[in-house]
């Protein structure tokens, strides 16, 4: 079930890059003609075969003239997987300094000018991930577990036994007095206390087993008790596999956000379930890209305290002007919005973890 879990949330996570990007691409041309400068010289649209009075087919809305030369191609490239283009440029400032204007320009339907907010959160889940795979921010995969620590504690004990052993036999040939017994006596004490370390540590462990005898227990639901195994055995692949889905499964954000929006403005008839998806999107876009610039920041040596503050500080402004602009709200309306909010996006994240967790495990 883990497998199919795992081809769902990558044929959902294709399906929705291939939209996002199919609105910005065109078809591509049915025939071979004449290039002027790399350029088609037709007359008639090569996609359905309209007469072209303009430099877009104006029944099917393919663009004139397509190029055919390996400078457009990589434009294209840059274009379709980054989005950079004028609508980056214009989209991204309007998001972190006025995020309200362009969601509310957006959803009036102001839409030519800007990156769409699916688009662009796709590419910032994208960034982001690959950003924290470049600088090491990654679940630890060599988590031990309870039975390997068990024997790490044993073989740490078995060869401190065996070191002072040696020792023993080395300080009873050494001369009474010498310094060289005298050495040997305090190697040998400090050997021994690291002895009585590692069988209280075991000890310890023994205590606990109260504990992991109950983790083992079986639930009596197959499916279940599977997960929990897979959990326990190899908690290191499963902690990857979170990471994976939660890369493949990072939209399911958006229909869990949406109804605790709607929930904020439930006697606000003015306002539609479609506007507030536009303002989980563009939002959750935002911060995957404040997440990405912490994470450089931090990786390039800004001090953590700085990068901590920041990232306390920078979302609640955010989503506060972000509130304001969307919905026209005074500033009471959109402080109490808030911290309603932030209580929400705590649900949501838990919710969303539930999930991970659930598809990791199955």
């Amino acid at each position: 079930m883990s497998e199919l879990g795992e081809a769902i949330g990558t044929a959902a996570e294709g399906g929705l890059i291939g939209r996002a990007i199919a609105a910005e691409a065109g078809k591509p041309g049915n025939g071979p003609l004449a290039l002027v400068d790399g350029h088609f010289a037709e007359a008639a649209c090569l996609n359905c075969g309209t007469a072209l009075i303009g430099p877009h087919c104006h029944r099917c809305g393919q663009q004139a003239h397509l190029h055919r030369t390996l400078g457009a191609f990589l434009h294209d490239l840059l274009h379709g997987a980054l989005h950079f283009d004028g609508k980056t440029w214009r989209t991204l400032p309007e998001l972190a300094l006025r995020p309200g204007k362009l969601t509310r320009r957006y959803i009036d339907g102001e839409r030519a000018r800007f990156v769409s907010p699916m688009a662009l959160f796709l590419f910032s889940v994208f960034l982001m991930f690959a950003v924290f795979q470049a600088i090491g921010l990654t679940p630890p995969t060599d988590i031990s577990t309870r039975d390997g620590i068990r024997a790490q504690i044993e073989d740490a004990r078995t060869d401190l036994t065996d070191e002072r052993d040696a020792l023993r036999r080395q300080v009873e040939s050494a001369p009474a007095g010498s310094p060289t017994r005298a050495a040997l006596q305090s190697e040998l004490a400090a050997v021994e206390e690291r002895i009585v370390a590692v069988e209280q540590t075991g000890e310890v462990m023994e205590g606990a087993g109260g504990i992991a005898s109950v983790s083992h227990r079986k639930t009596g639901l197959s499916w279940l008790d599977k997960g929990l195994d897979k959990w326990r055995n190899n908690p290191g692949l499963m902690l990857y596999k979170l990471q994976a889905n939660s890369y493949k499964f990072s939209w399911l954000l958006i229909p869990l956000s949406v109804p605790f929006v709607w929930l904020l403005f439930l006697w606000r008839r003015g306002f539609r379930a479609y506007d507030h998806a536009i303002f989980v999107t563009y939002s959750l876009a935002f911060m995957s890209l404040l997440f990405v610039a912490l994470s450089l920041l931090n990786a390039l040596g800004v001090t953590g305290g700085i990068v901590l503050l920041a990232g306390s500080l920078i979302p609640p402004v955010h989503i506060y002007k972000h509130l304001r602009g969307t919905y026209a709200l005074t500033r009471f309306s959109a402080l109490w919005r808030l911290c309603v909010l932030v209580i929400f996006i705590s649900v949501v994240v838990m919710l969303f973890l539930q999930i991970l967790l659930l598809l990791g495990a199955f």
